[in-house]
This record gives structure tokens, C-alpha cells and sequence, in this order.
């Protein structure tokens, strides 16, 4: 399934410090799309932090998860689609549950991390 063309959908909303996975991430922009045809609405996810797209998610609005997902690298390049939702992981500054949001990291179908986080860089 190749990355949806989002001229073809309607935007629908954008939410400024969105959650992912219920967790608010201070900085990451949500952008939802649908598109109407057919029997089912199709929709669409783009989320980016700090001006830079991060993710991409897709598939029909009434199912509860993504049907397909793709993560951006920081050099620009699109890794390939993958079924179901990414592995995302909350950045936190510190070990406690508690402790604030900083940031995302996304893993790509190699198992590599792409991180998008408003602390100074760390080692994962």
C-alpha cells in the first residue's frame, strides 16, 4: 500500500500539543485527514514536531487503529509502510512515570528509532 496522497483528502482538524496514545507531546502538531468514495470514508494522520513530518498513519475512519503506518527520517526519506500502528515510545525527562513529556521516538521497520524530543540530545 503505497503513502496516502493527502492532495486527494479533506483536512478535517489539526490539534497543537497532540497525545499519542493518550500521553499530550508538547510540540507534536496532528493533522487528520478524510477522504469520501465509495462504501467506507478513508482517513489519514500526519504528525510533526518542531516543523519536521515524523509519521504518517492511514486507513478507514471506522476502524479504531491505523491500517497502515510510515515513518519519516530525519534525513527526509520515507521508510517503507508497514501494517498496523508504529512502535512509538514517550520521551519523558527522567525515569519517573511522571516526569514531563519531552518527546516521541517512532520505530522504523528496521528497528532503527527516530526521535523527535525538546530535550537536549541522549543516548536510547
Amino acid at each position: 500500500m503505497p503513502l496516502p496522497d493527502l492532495s486527494t483528502y479533506t483536512p478535517h482538524r489539526t490539534i497543537t500539543n497532540a497525545a499519542f496514545e493518550g500521553v499530550p507531546v508538547p510540540g507534536l502538531r496532528a493533522e487528520f485527514f478524510h477522504r469520501t468514495g465509495g462504501e467506507r470514508a478513508a482517513s489519514a494522520a500526519r504528525y510533526s514536531m518542531g516543523g519536521r513530518d515524523l509519521l504518517l498513519a492511514w486507513g478507514w475512519s471506522d476502524e479504531q487503529h491505523c491500517r497502515f503506518s510510515a515513518v519519516r527520517d530525519p534525513e527526509g526519506f520515507w521508510h517503507p509502510e508497514t501494517e498496523g500502528c508504529p512502535v512509538v515510545e514517550i520521551l519523558r525527562d527522567g525515569e519517573a512515570p511522571d516526569a514531563p513529556v519531552t518527546g516521541l521516538a517512532i520505530r522504523t521497520p528496521a528497528g532503527q528509532w527516530v526521535t523527535a524530543d525538546r530535550a537536549p540530545a541522549r543516548s536510547r
